[in-house]
C-alpha cells in the first residue's frame, strides 16, 4: 500500500474538494476559482471546523460576519467556525483561493514537536 496519493487540478475546475480525491483523514481542501465579478452564492459558517484560506491570485473580498476584508494574492485569511463568511471577487478580476478546513483546537503538535527526523 502506497503512502502517498497524488490528484491533479485542472485549471478550468472553478471548484475542487481533495477529501475523496486525496483520501484525506483528517482535513479537507478545495481549490477554488471565481471569475471576475463572480461570488460564493451562499454565506455559512460551520460547527466545528475552521477554515484557513490562501489567496493564490486575482483579487476580491470576503464578508465575515458583516465585516469586509479586501483580500489579494499573497493573503492568508483563518476563519473560526462560528464566523459567517461569504467570498467575492472583483469586478473586474477573478478571485482563486485554497480552502484548509481543520477541526478547531484539535492540533496537538506540529512542525518539530511532531516531525521525526528519519
Amino acid at each position: 500500500m502506497s503512502v502517498y496519493t497524488k490528484y491533479h487540478v485542472s485549471q478550468d475546475q472553478p471548484r475542487v474538494e481533495l477529501h475523496d480525491n486525496l483520501s484525506l483523514t483528517g482535513a479537507e481542501v478545495s481549490v477554488n476559482a471565481l471569475p471576475a465579478g463572480g461570488s460564493v452564492p451562499f454565506a455559512h459558517a460551520h460547527k466545528q471546523n475552521e477554515e484557513i484560506y490562501c489567496v493564490t491570485s486575482g483579487r476580491g473580498k470576503a464578508i465575515i460576519d458583516g465585516e469586509t476584508i479586501e483580500l489579494v494574492a499573497g493573503d492568508w485569511l483563518r476563519v473560526a467556525p462560528e464566523g459567517r463568511r461569504q467570498f467575492f471577487a472583483a469586478e473586474d478580476e477573478g478571485l482563486s483561493y485554497i480552502c484548509i478546513q481543520v477541526k478547531a483546537n484539535s492540533l496537538e503538535g506540529y512542525t518539530m514537536t511532531d516531525g521525526i527526523i528519519c
